[in-house]
């Protein structure tokens, strides 16, 4: 049953995430180092900072559970 649970939560974020991609194309630039800059769409720069988001908790949260053995 609880895989069922996840499995349905997975799917949910997915297509949130396909939905919002769809919304989102416009382009945007980024402008980093030295002038230089990219243009990207909306929607990927914004699921890059999502999925960095998610690794950056997952790499506390195992340091922490680490520290506490």
């Amino acid at each position: 049953m609880m895989k069922m649970i996840i499995w349905f939560l997975r799917i949910s974020v997915f297509a949130i995430l396909a939905v919002f991609a769809s919304q989102n194309s416009q382009p945007v630039v980024l402008q980093y180092y030295l002038n230089q800059s990219i243009e990207l769409p909306l929607s990927a720069v914004m699921l890059a900072f999502f999925a960095l988001g998610i690794f950056i908790t997952i790499i506390f949260t195992y340091c922490r559970f680490r520290s506490e053995k």
